[in-house]
């Protein structure tokens, strides 16, 4: 190309070069500075789209974890609140064994243990209510399988993971009932003589000249021990058992024979036995305990209700139609994973006393709520009752503790290891690879020189057309 003034096409070139050297140099700085070889979409816009989204799960990833842990944290209070309801049962069977030894016992010591054990009811009813995290409570049901019924007459005691959210109708078709008899002739005058009454094998002493309801208030005295109750049903002295069901009974024996100036029971014994409730639930056939009905198969299994009393009757529940139970899963959701859905639930079903120990077969107390050591047989019972009702605290603790070991700290330690792993690959797309860049940050540095010095010579081009002039 010839000399010319108009267009210095060599320093053109030659700052068109610079330019592009300068921009190199500027993002090595950058990325030097900054630490980052991805600092815009220019940069790479792939691989920026790939960062983000890594960057996106690095934070879920991080968050996860950290819900994880508090999830443990979680757990670890309800499973140390159920430690001291276990170490509390095993204290109540320690004095239900105390209890069943009549031989030794008298009506004062089963007096005594029977106060110790319901003030460790009321401990186990306190934990149950007040045991929290933050403000969600854990163990009084709100925190698992609920059912709220809606006729007074009926109480819900318990659900499983079964049981299925919904509203299921309830029917009662046998009523449960109280063992009960009668006298078999009215007492209407005060006793003529002093009479013994054996009521479920205590002998209870009537002082002569005892009226009517004076001979039910002292047969009422003993209740404790006898596990009976006495009433005026409608001018006949009536006795029936405080607990519903085909284990409870009742026998009466006097020593005097029925007189209209007697107790009216007579010499022959006079006995009965309880009945157990049969209903449905959800339409389907539940099994029935005292007045506890459970349901055993269908979406409600595993759905517990109990009944209240006749108004009309005190020796039965209520009967009929019941209304219905709507049932709500209030399990505990954690999200443990990075990503919609990555949730873990467990259900903390009740806890309360009238919640343990429901229907043990063949047993006269429908739950832990329910138990009498005050009798022998009462004791026997109350045993089955407080091992059921263990059995219930110890399997949820062995729930708690498999959904923490397993769920939990399994899951914390793989997003613990996902993590590193999204980190790194983050790094490698991310950040800047000092050793590389310093070694392009130099080359970059010399071409700027070198192209300033090269601009500078080429912007005094033209001056040699002035040779020429001269």
């Amino acid at each position: 190309m010839g000399l010319s003034i108009a267009n210095n096409v060599a320093s053109l070139n030659a700052q068109n070069n610079l330019t592009r050297a300068n921009e190199r140099l500027t993002t090595s700085v950058e990325r030097l500075s900054s630490g980052l070889k991805i600092n815009r979409g220019a940069d790479g816009p792939a691989a920026l789209v790939i960062s983000e989204k890594q960057r996106a799960q690095i934070a879920g990833l991080e968050q996860s974890i950290q819900n994880a842990e508090k999830a443990v944290s979680l757990v670890q209070t309800a499973e140390g609140a159920l430690s001291e309801i276990n170490s509390l049962l095993v204290k109540v069977r320690s004095l239900a064994i105390d209890s069943a030894n009549t031989g030794v016992n008298d009506s004062d010591a089963l007096s005594a243990n029977q106060a110790e054990i319901n003030n460790a009811l009321d401990t186990i009813n306190r934990i149950a209510n007040n045991t929290q995290f933050l403000t969600k409570k854990l163990l009084d049901g709100s925190a698992g399988v609920n059912g709220t019924p809606n006729d007074t007459d009926v109480s819900f005691l318990g659900a499983t993971s079964k049981t299925s959210a919904g509203s299921y109708n309830v029917a009662i078709t046998t009523a449960a009932e109280k063992a009960h008899v009668s006298n078999g002739t009215a007492q209407s005058s005060n006793l003529a003589a002093a009479e013994e009454l054996t009521v479920n094998g205590t002998v209870i002493t009537l002082n002569a000249g005892l009226s009517q309801s004076q001979v039910i208030d002292r047969i009422n005295e003993f209740s404790n021990q006898t596990g009976v109750i006495a009433e005026d049903n409608g001018g006949n002295t009536r006795l029936y058992s405080s607990n519903y069901g085909s284990s409870a009974s009742i026998s009466v024996t006097s020593d005097t024979a029925a007189a209209a100036d007697s107790s009216g029971f007579g010499t022959a014994t006079l006995s009965d036995t309880g009945l157990d409730v049969a209903g449905t639930i959800d339409g389907v056939a539940a099994s029935g305990s005292g007045n506890t009905l459970t349901a055993t198969s269908g979406a409600a299994q595993g759905l517990q209700l109990s009944f209240a009393g006749d108004p009309a009757n005190a020796t039965q529940t209520v009967t009929g139609a019941q209304g219905s139970v709507t049932v709500t899963d209030n399990s505990l959701t954690f999200q443990i994973g990075p990503n919609a859905n990555q949730t873990a639930q467990i259900s903390i079903n009740r806890v309360n006393p009238s919640s343990l120990g429901v229907g043990v077969s063949g047993n006269q107390f429908a739950n832990l709520d329910q138990i009498d050591v005050t009798t022998g047989a009462g004791s026997q019972d109350a045993l089955a009752v407080i091992d059921a009702a263990i059995d219930d605290i110890s399997n949820l603790r062995g729930d708690l503790g498999a959904f923490q070991q397993n769920t939990l700290s399994s899951t914390a330690n793989n997003l613990r290891a996902t993590l590193e792993n999204t980190v790194n690959a983050e790094s490698v797309i991310r950040d800047t690879d000092f050793a590389a860049e310093i070694a392009n940050f130099t080359q970059q540095q010399v071409l700027v020189q070198a192209g300033t010095s090269v601009l500078s010579n080429a912007n005094q081009l033209p001056q040699l057309v002035l040779s020429l002039l001269g």
